[in-house]
């Protein structure tokens, strides 16, 4: 028998310490080269939105790489791309961590239209408070002292 996968997912992960480093003159250069990474790894990059201290990204993933390991792939690729070909003017680098949440194919024009609506969603929201309605919405447990990494300024 074939092999036959339909594997959704809604990702989400932030610049480092939510800084807003994202700028929007280059955020669908960023958003293409992450397209680039996954389409490499056999996927497809269905739509990218967000702001300047996150990025979600609706991506249709291969069954042969883990989500662990195209996650490592695309923030250390882009961020090094965003650094050398960009130049932007604080160094750039994303969060240690992510969420990824999977997706019906029947629901994914809604989170098509989340994604895609971003600007306007966080004229009424932060990235934090999006990030935790996300995790509880999901059922995903969690402690808020450990969700978002936090800058020790000395």
């Amino acid at each position: 028998m074939s092999t036959f996968t339909n594997l959704l997912f809604h990702i989400v992960y932030s610049t480092r310490y939510r800084k807003p480093t994202i700028q929007p003159l280059w955020k669908d250069q960023l958003y293409g080269y992450i397209g680039g990474i996954i389409r490499e790894h056999k996927g497809t990059l269905l739509c990218a939105g967000g702001v300047q201290d996150h990025v979600h990204l609706l991506a249709k993933l291969s069954s042969t790489i883990a989500i662990s390991d195209i996650l490592r792939l695309i923030k250390a690729n882009s961020s090094k791309m965003v650094n050398d070909t960009l130049h932007p003017s604080t160094f750039f680098e994303w969060q240690s961590g992510y969420a990824a949440f999977s997706v019906s194919e029947s629901q994914s024009p809604i989170v098509k239209h989340y994604i895609l609506n971003q600007e306007q969603h966080h004229h009424r929201k932060s990235f934090e408070e999006e990030f935790i309605e996300l995790l509880q919405r999901h059922h995903i447990e969690f402690d808020r002292r450990y969700v978002f990494d936090q800058e020790i300024i000395q």
